[in-house]
């Protein structure tokens, strides 16, 4: 859904300085268009809930000349912009969060220009460029390891040589012979 000023200042409640953050996301959606604004549940860490204007979606990133989506939300409060967004990056679950210099454990991003805030000077397409930057050089997620494929029982891993050779020659034996050409009883085994 294309989203202008007048739509996104009428999903606002009137406790925020409507005009003004419309007008700010806007300016971001034009340059991020993965990101979307929603209206949402924020849980403090004290357990208090509020509905707060969200940017959500993904910001694209060049990591060692690949780009990668990453997934994030910024939460716009009532006195913004007299106070900065608080922003997460919200790993997909393919994915694992980085924790480090600029992301706590818990995925909140912290960063020297959202704790340096200063109303007037900073805004969210700011903000989202500097995280661009920011999370190209130290990034904040990476993919799931796969696990290691479990290694087969030891009378498995005979089964199958066996199907090997009866499917090459025709016959039925087990052959315990290894690419060494030593005897199994000369080998060591992991068995």
């Amino acid at each position: 859904m294309p989203y202008n000023e007048r739509s996104i200042k009428q999903m606002l409640p009137e406790t925020y300085p409507r005009k003004h953050v419309a007008r700010e996301i806007y300016e971001a959606l034009t340059h991020f268009k993965s990101l979307v604004p929603l209206m949402d549940r924020y849980v403090y860490n004290d357990g208090t809930t509020k509905n707060l204007m969200s940017l959500t979606g993904t910001i694209p990133v060049m990591f060692e000349d690949q780009t990668y989506n990453i997934p994030v939300c910024l939460w716009i409060e009532e006195s913004y912009p007299q106070t900065a967004p608080i922003c997460f990056v919200r790993p997909t679950h393919e994915m694992m969060l980085i924790g480090g210099q600029y992301i706590s454990n818990s995925g909140e991003v912290v960063l020297p220009y959202l704790e340096d805030w200063k109303c007037g000077e900073c805004d969210l397409l700011s903000l989202l460029q500097v995280m661009v930057v920011v999370f190209g050089d130290f990034p904040p997620v990476c993919m799931q390891p796969h696990p290691e494929p479990e290694q087969a029982p030891c009378w498995l891993q005979f089964h199958r040589q066996a199907e090997v050779l009866s499917k090459t020659d025709g016959s039925m034996y087990l052959d315990l012979t290894g690419e060494d050409d030593l005897p199994f009883q000369e080998r060591d085994t992991n068995c």
